[in-house]
């Protein structure tokens, strides 16, 4: 499968290579929904590839796209909270310094 560059990925998932919280934007996610650090990503990101999980929360924006991944995975409320706190750390999000 080939990546559509929806941008889900970068969103959704908590990344602790970047300390970005569930459901929170990646800092460097751009406007276009392309990596800004593409070729200084972490190995997490560069060793993701699209699977049958980008094909099930197809829809027409990025936050439909996030929220119907949030929900598949039940991780619509713990990301609904970070988001409520602004939390733009990992670390906070879990309650860490």
């Amino acid at each position: 499968m080939e990546c559509t560059r929806c941008g889900a990925c970068c969103v959704a998932p908590d990344i602790a290579a970047l300390d970005k919280p569930l459901g929170m934007r990646c800092p460097h996610l751009t406007a276009d929904n392309l990596c800004s650090v593409y070729d200084r990503r972490p190995q997490v990101c560069r060793s993701y590839e699209p699977d049958e999980v980008c094909q099930l929360i197809e829809a027409p924006t990025l936050e439909e796209r996030v929220q119907k991944y949030l929900a598949l995975f039940g991780l619509t409320g713990e990301a609904e909270a970070t988001r409520q706190a602004g939390c733009a750390s990992m670390r906070r999000a879990r309650g860490g310094a």
